[in-house]
């Protein structure tokens, strides 16, 4: 297949919070369709760089990022670079995320308002800063989750409701973007294999009972949904949302 025929050839897109997990499958998956890509990293270096080394080995531009999602002023500077390095911005994949369970009633402020300033206010200035790039006919996707449609199991309040938020983000956008041809869209992954939610973590007792297919879901399943909505057949998609999460939201 050359680079010509593939889906998302001469498109560049950053995804946030890659280095690892969903983050990092999404970047391949794009990179696989044919588009340059940036990500971002606040400390898997290593990690980042041995990313974007297989992305460059596909043929593509990549580039990694340090950025911090909790900072704004990271978060604008990572789009700059983004541009700078790859030349434009065609696709956003608002990926970036941090879960801190436990009961409400324990929560401290600061892990409450390190959930809201990476999954909410991380998301909103990202989204805005490169919104000054996105050319007509573009690309917004967030990593949402199931949790913020329903709660299946307690400990994770906060993060919810972050997600949740993510949900009328994500709708108010689409109707504002409708007009240039920019889609915005959600992936709702359930319960995924990865370093902050493991199939053999704390949580995975509570979890199982509930899904419809009784396994944890790989990055890559969720990678590929992103993909469609990033690529030519979901033109027509917009403040919608796609569940990936093994039917526990069923």
């Amino acid at each position: 297949m050359t680079l010509q025929s593939l889906p998302l050839a001469g498109k560049r897109a950053l995804v946030t919070g890659a280095a690892r997990g969903i983050g990092a499958a999404i970047a391949l998956k794009l990179a696989e369709h044919g588009a340059d890509v940036a990500i971002t990293y606040s400390k898997s270096a290593e990690k980042a760089e041995a990313l974007t080394a297989e992305m460059r080995a596909l043929g593509r531009n990549a580039v990694a990022i340090e950025a911090d999602a909790a900072s704004p002023e990271a978060s604008v500077a990572a789009v700059e670079r983004t541009v700078a390095a790859l030349g434009g911005l065609n696709i956003l994949v608002n990926n970036a995320g941090v879960l801190v369970a436990g009961p409400f009633a324990d929560l401290s402020l600061e892990e409450m308002d390190l959930q809201l300033n990476v999954n909410v206010r991380g998301v909103f200035v990202t989204t805005q800063a490169a919104l000054k790039h996105i050319p007509n006919g573009g690309r917004i996707v967030t990593i949402g989750s199931n949790a913020g449609l329903a709660v299946p199991f307690p400990g994770i309040a906060v993060y919810a409701a972050t997600k949740s938020a993510m949900e009328s983000f994500t709708r108010g956008l689409a109707r504002e973007l409708g007009p240039r041809d920019i889609t915005v869209n959600l992936v709702r992954p359930g319960p995924i294999d990865t370093d902050m939610n493991p199939a053999d973590g704390t949580l995975a007792a509570a979890i199982l009972p509930h899904l419809s297919i009784a396994r944890y879901g790989k990055p890559r399943e969720v990678a590929d949904a992103v993909a469609f909505l990033a690529g030519p057949g979901a033109a027509y998609v917009t403040g919608s949302g796609i569940l990936v999460d093994g039917g526990i939201s069923a």
